[in-house]
């Protein structure tokens, strides 16, 4: 069976049955006690650096020992088997030495899997066996501070994580793997840069396969140990449309349960899970038996909770064995219809609209072109008193913040990265999403690779012409955030209602038809021309902001809105017309 064959049968088979992923690698590696000679081999020899434990080096050293392991998870009645490549990445590997040998590694670990899987295949004709290539978080975070003493400081930026994973999948994809699946998530911006890598790659090989992402929850918060909840994590990568999602590792399954539940909830996808064999000791062993973690997750399926079930840490082929039993004959879980909505986060979701609430407050006082004490700080290099500028915004109500540093003596994009990754060190702060606001699309991706959650960018338009438009819609959207699309256009900025709905429409079809939005992505803001003037003529500037306001509310459905109601009013206070077309349009 060709690859592409088995892919086109897997959407089918998760809807019929519930499918078994195999157990953990590192655990069965350990049990064959390996010395430090074997791990190295005649190859690796003379390595300068110690190398037992590099359990991925054992594709090449040991191909014997890893495959024995997938074909008795295979034995055990496992439907997906995970590549040997928790850590083959450039990052993981540089501990040991051997960067200069991670794509052979993936290559290597895709095809001794492959190999074991087709195997399997032949003994079974008709059920298909998939390898999913692993790719683990590496052990480098991205959103969390590096030094105690500079909540700002990182150890890994995002463009070197993007060459590291790209260069693993495009290894993993060679070698012949079915699907790939990013596991075990604690940083989130991790994930994204993983997915930035993936979409790239697939759009430079000219065809895709399935994505899986998997999310651990690391102790009984129910967020990720970069302070996610599960509905932000989801929020913060769907966008990558994967094929599954779900969680894995840390709690096992009987803690696990009420963070699963909530995925299963709200995401529109199948879910996946496997469990370590329960907590570890004070050995960091596992103590979980078979019996039990089997009936964990049989009580997910009877449930309806799952698609997709396996083991992870602790788990070996019987654990495997027996969630295959207790799961057969399950109904799978059936995949919602979840409403459409602008889906945002932070470290914690916010959903446009609110029950009872059309209007979102945005926090803009930490913009240094509309507040004046903001721009005073951030040039004085005073980053606590812009932090704290920051927390009363969100104090005060703000459910987003909007982040500008357009100032001509900043180094924008500098500055917006070190103010986001402050930001993201205080949580009270950092559970709001973030709208990235600049004039300057360099500064925009420089927050981009900054933001764990699912920002806005504020904002794209026509006014460089459709090609550029379409370049930064399909960055920020393979960023993973909704777009504000202000409706200039290559003659300028619309004044009259007839133009500002014309430019909406043209953008809105390029964003959706072209570069892959949806609507409840797109925000459009209207923009009034001029306020406050006290020129006659342009007092139409307002009611065209609110008459278009209304048509494209009418005719780009699923869009929102975004733009100066406060500005309108202070612009027309007394002007009932326009007191009743905001309240018409927007209450």
């Amino acid at each position: 069976m060709t690859r592409d064959q088995r892919i086109a049968l897997l959407a089918p088979l998760v809807r019929g049955r519930i499918l078994v992923i195999d157990g953990a690698m590192g655990t069965m590696i350990q049990g064959y006690e390996l010395s430090e000679a074997e791990f190295r081999g005649k190859r690796f020899a003379d390595h300068p650096r110690d190398l037992r434990g590099d359990n991925d080096l054992l594709v090449l050293t040991r191909p014997d020992v890893v495959s024995a392991i997938h074909a008795a998870y295979l034995a055990a009645g496992a439907d997906i088997i995970e590549t040997n490549t928790f850590t083959a990445t450039a990052i993981a590997q540089a501990d040991y030495g051997l960067v200069s040998i991670v794509r052979e590694m993936n290559v290597a670990a895709a095809r001794l899997a492959r190999h074991a899987a087709d195997d399997a295949e032949a003994r079974e004709p008709g059920r298909p066996r998939y390898v999913a290539g692993a790719i683990g978080p590496t052990n480098r975070t991205a959103s969390i501070s590096s030094d105690v003493n500079d909540a700002a400081a990182r150890n890994i930026r995002f463009d070197e994580l993007v060459v590291a994973y790209r260069e693993q999948a495009d290894g993993l994809i060679e070698g012949g793997v079915d699907v790939l699946i990013v596991e075990t998530i604690f940083d989130t911006l991790n994930a994204k840069a993983a997915i930035f890598a993936i979409d790239g790659l697939f759009e430079d090989l000219g065809f895709r396969i399935p994505l899986m992402i998997s999310g651990t929850i690391t102790d009984a918060s129910g967020r990720t140990l970069s302070g996610q909840t599960p509905e932000a994590f989801w929020n913060s990568i769907r966008h990558a449309r994967p094929f599954a999602v779900g969680f894995n590792c840390a709690l096992g399954a009987r803690a696990l349960r009420p963070h699963l539940q909530e995925l299963a909830r709200i995401a529109d996808v199948p879910i996946l899970t496997y469990p370590n064999a329960g907590l570890p000791n004070e050995f960091g062993g596992y103590d979980e038996q078979p019996a039990e973690t089997s009936s964990e997750l049989a009580g997910f399926a009877r449930d309806g909770l799952v698609n997709m079930v396996g083991g992870c840490c602790g788990t070996t082929p019987a654990h495997i064995r027996a969630i295959a039993s207790a799961v057969h004959g399950r109904t799978p879980r059936v995949v919602p219809r979840i409403p459409r909505r602008t889906r945002l986060a932070g470290l914690e979701p916010l959903t446009i609209p609110q029950p009872g609430n059309l209007f979102v407050n945005v926090g803009e006082r930490t913009n240094v072109t509309g507040s004046k004490a903001f721009a005073r700080v951030i040039l004085a290099g005073d980053h606590v008193k812009a932090v704290e500028i920051a927390r009363s915004q969100v104090e005060n109500g703000a459910q987003l913040i909007d982040v500008n540093m357009d100032e001509a003596m900043l180094d924008s994009a500098a500055a917006m990265t070190r103010f986001l990754d402050l930001v993201a060190s205080e949580p009270d702060i950092a559970r709001v999403p973030v709208m990235i606001d600049s004039s300057k699309w360099s500064v925009i991706e420089a927050g981009l690779k900054s933001i764990q959650g699912r920002p806005i960018v504020n904002s794209i338009s026509l006014k460089e012409g459709e090609a550029e438009f379409l370049r930064q819609a399909r960055l920020a959207r393979r960023y993973g955030a909704a777009v504000v699309v202000m409706t200039f256009d290559e003659t300028g900025q619309a004044e009259t209602a007839d133009r500002k709905v014309a430019i909406a429409r043209r953008a809105f079809g390029l964003l959706t038809e072209q570069a892959g939005f949806d609507a409840e992505d797109v925000i459009v803001d209207p923009n009034i021309f001029a306020i406050g003037t006290g020129i006659e003529e342009h007092a139409n500037y307002a009611v065209a902001y609110i008459e278009a306001t209304q048509r494209l509310k009418s005719e780009l459905p699923g869009t929102l809105v975004s733009g100066g109601v406060s500005n309108v009013s202070f612009a027309f206070r007394g002007n009932d017309r326009v007191r009743e077309a905001i309240h018409s349009v927007f209450l």
